[in-house]
């Protein structure tokens, strides 16, 4: 079939369109998965509930929102004429820069083409019959393909907090992730920030340049660590591209695909003296070294995570003013590095404002929303804007909001209802032919490296399928069994596993999210990629192939 045929527009009826393969989403995972099955010959069609390509990159465009991985690091590898002709600006690019380059692949290879914008999927459901899945939009359209590919992100369904009379509120209000094209104006505003996650913290240091006053509304602190950003001269620019491969090879190596690499030595190996200087370095440092680069048990000892955590907490203590607001901004319930780390710049200086106030909400909780602004339980605020950068249902909540169903009828929530289990991230068993990109314990880190291995090997394993006469692949009961064994095995030395997350599992504004639940793959990268290296190597004996 010509694709060159589809159109963009959701109103557009392609009811009666079959392809070899249908992808839910065009970020970066998407965008790549059409363009690697698309050069294998397959018919591809992707479906994406924006206007525009991105994911991520797209929807996120709250002030201050960035990358927190090195932007030349974070780029796609595939395409040497890619890695030629695009320049970085920054270090760290912010969400403008990023979503250009997104539109810039998927103009450059024509990919837009093959993606129907605009459109949700409401329900994708396996057909036992043709070995098939029927894919269904918001809109009323419906697909059919031999392969379901998910494409839909860890964190790409916004979640809101339970507060009564949210819909009251008659100023401006919006989610982090939801931020609409046209913006928000919020200066001269007075404005609330409810949340001091990644996004709240990156929103915060952009509003409190030009708010009248703004307003954090903090349930737990963050550890957070500077950027240390900055712009990237042409020479500099020229000096990265020449070092492309041997990047790309090292963020291969690294743990988390990183280009930071974990410090060999113990924290106690070394002295005192020793141990504090390599602290300065690493908060002197840019982006994540300080959580990637660390001593190699600080992530799984309690006495050497507690000296890293003090020392980071005596910077927070120097860089606040105000003793009574540099205590409220430590973390109290999780060491250092047992979330993720958000970056920053300039973030705790923001403290030191006169028109920034800090609200503990473990102190004063908010009790609803009002026309006006946000009562708490001894205050009532007013206020003319409010952002909610309260996170993400995340890992398992894009696939919940679609009705996806598999073999015998089976819903993926419900199979997932006391936690996810998958084959190596990219399968489910009773699920033939649907696939995963970054799934539940997939290999996780610096996105885009992941990204491309799970598309590659997706894409090889579909293109061994054709080749073969195959109809269907499954993951079988005792691999997804086998492979949750040792997930599971991975969590079990971090102090990360004790802790209250997103990366556990937690999140107190999803019904059923309450529990600790393993959510992703923790071992190495390395690790990973030679595990699914040897599904392919056996030929995928491992699956259920008919």
């Amino acid at each position: 079939m010509n694709t060159k045929g589809i159109s963009t527009n959701k109103t557009d009826n392609h009811s009666s369109a079959k392809y070899d393969a249908i992808v839910i989403g065009a970020g970066m995972s998407g965008l790549y998965q059409l363009y690697k099955l698309r050069s294998l010959g397959f018919r591809v069609l992707v479906i994406e509930a924006g206007s525009g390509v991105g994911g991520t990159w797209y929807w996120n465009r709250y002030p201050g929102a960035r990358f927190d991985s090195e932007s030349y690091s974070y780029g796609y590898s595939f395409s040497k004429e890619l890695l030629d002709e695009w320049d970085w600006k920054e270090h760290f690019s912010g969400q403008p820069e990023v979503e250009r380059y997104c539109n810039y692949v998927a103009d450059k290879f024509d990919l837009k083409k093959d993606i129907c914008f605009s459109s949700r999927v409401s329900f994708a459901h396996y057909e036992k019959s043709n070995n098939s899945w029927s894919v269904g939009t918001d809109s009323g359209q419906e697909f059919s393909a031999q392969f379901l590919i998910t494409a839909i992100g860890l964190l790409s369904t916004p979640t809101m907090p339970r507060f009564e009379g949210i819909s009251d509120f008659k100023g401006s209000w919006c989610h982090t992730g939801l931020w609409p094209k046209e913006g928000i104006d919020y200066k001269d505003k007075r404005v609330a920030v409810i949340g001091t996650g990644a996004s709240g913290v990156q929103a915060i240091q952009d509003i409190s340049k030009t708010a009248k006053s703004l307003t954090v509304f903090q349930r737990r602190p963050n550890w957070c660590t500077p950027l240390h950003n900055g712009p990237i001269s042409k020479k500099e620019m020229e000096e990265i591209r020449a070092g492309y491969p041997e990047l790309f090879d090292h963020c291969k190596k690294t743990a988390a695909c990183f280009i930071h690499t974990i410090d060999p030595r113990g924290t106690f190996e070394v002295s005192e003296e020793e141990r504090l200087a390599f602290y300065e370095s690493l908060y002197a440092g840019q982006g994540f070294g300080i959580w990637q680069g660390n001593f190699r048990d600080m992530l799984t000892d309690e006495q050497a995570n507690k000296l890293m955590s003090d020392f980071v907490a005596k910077k927070i203590r120097e860089r606040v003013e105000d003793p009574i607001t540099a205590e409220m901004l430590i973390p109290k319930d999780h060491g250092f590095g047992t979330r993720r780390v958000p970056q920053e710049t300039f973030y705790y200086e923001v403290y030191n404002q006169q028109n920034v106030k800090l609200v503990s909400m473990l102190d004063d909780p908010i009790q609803k929303i009002t026309e006006n602004g946000i009562q708490t339980r001894s205050n009532e605020f007013e206020f003319d804007v409010i952002i909610y950068a309260t996170g993400f249902d995340a890992v398992t909540g894009a696939f919940n909001r679609i009705d996806i169903r598999g073999d015998n009828n089976v819903t993926l929530k419900d199979k997932w209802a006391k936690g996810p289990r998958t084959f190596i991230g990219m399968m489910v068993d009773d699920f033939p032919n649907m696939f995963m990109i970054l799934g539940p314990h997939a290999a996780l880190g610096n996105n885009p490296r992941s990204i491309e291995h799970n598309v590659e090997w997706i894409s090889n394993f579909v293109d061994y399928m054709r080749e073969n006469n195959l109809n269907g692949a499954e993951a079988p009961i005792n691999a997804v069994d086998e492979w949750h064994e040792l997930v599971s095995g991975k969590a079990e030395s971090l102090l990360s596993n004790e802790v209250d997350s997103w990366m556990t599992g937690i999140n107190l504004n999803v019904e059923g999210k309450q529990t600790r639940t393993v959510v992703r793959y923790t071992g190495t990268a390395p690790e990973y990629r030679a595990r699914c290296d040897d599904v392919t190597r056996n030929y995928f004996k491992e699956l259920h192939l008919f």
